[in-house]
């Protein structure tokens, strides 16, 4: 029972707490926006997560390979 009620009253806080008011949104985003730079922050992070998959998935292949040598 109590973790629905500390579930409730930290949904209910974020409501409380107007963090999301659209009116004051971040004015860095803005400036890159207006200079173009925000194309060169999306390439990067995209360049970084493909990365990141991409290494992951090579873990996964030679983690399969370790348990399939292992099991014969």
């Amino acid at each position: 029972m109590n973790k629905w009620v500390y579930t409730l009253l930290f949904a209910l806080s974020t409501i409380l707490v107007k963090a999301q008011e659209p009116g004051n949104g971040p004015q860095m985003a803005d400036s890159f926006r207006e200079d173009g730079k925000i194309y060169v922050v999306i390439s990067v992070l995209s360049i970084v997560f493909t990365a990141l998959i991409v290494y992951l998935i090579s873990i996964d292949i030679k983690l399969k390979r370790v348990e399939q040598k292992n099991k014969q």
